[in-house]
């Protein structure tokens, strides 16, 4: 059961991938170039670059939180969201530098719910960390389906 329920989050987290990638590169479908009707934050190309390794980092924590679930080491997948995903003065900072009111709201609660993740994980009930897995990615695709760089 457990098992199924990683996989299904491994899948998850190759959908989130495939967000990330859309902002570099754009899809084609059919031949077919797709408007992209997201918001755009404007970044700098600085930023973006800033903003597109902070997302991969996110990923590979949730990546590896994961992989630490199915060990049942709990403790240290809590360490990793709190150090990782959580709302740090440094994420902080970043999120408060988007320029976009939502954008920054929407950054600023996924690093919330980081904690959260964090919090639940150190429980070691597998049916709460899964749940606030769950809600930290579901900032993760909000986000991406909203906004572009």
């Amino acid at each position: 059961m457990i098992k199924t329920m990683m996989g299904a989050f491994i899948i998850m987290m190759s959908l989130n991938a495939a967000f990330a990638v859309d902002e570099i590169m754009p899809m084609k479908r059919h031949d077919m170039n797709v408007t992209d009707a997201r918001i755009s934050l404007h970044l700098s190309e600085r930023m973006k670059q800033h903003q597109m390794a902070d997302m991969r980092a996110h990923l590979a924590a949730i990546n590896d939180i994961v992989g630490l679930m199915t060990e049942n080491k709990f403790a240290e997948a809590s360490k990793l969201a709190h150090e990782k995903l959580g709302l740090t003065p440094e994420m902080q900072r970043m999120c408060n530098m988007l320029g976009n009111e939502k954008a920054t709201a929407m950054g600023l609660a996924f690093h919330r719910s980081g904690d959260e993740l964090g919090d639940a994980l150190v429980s070691g009930d597998v049916g709460r960390s899964l749940s606030a897995l769950h809600n930290t990615m579901q900032y993760c695709v909000e986000c991406h389906a909203t906004f572009r760089q």
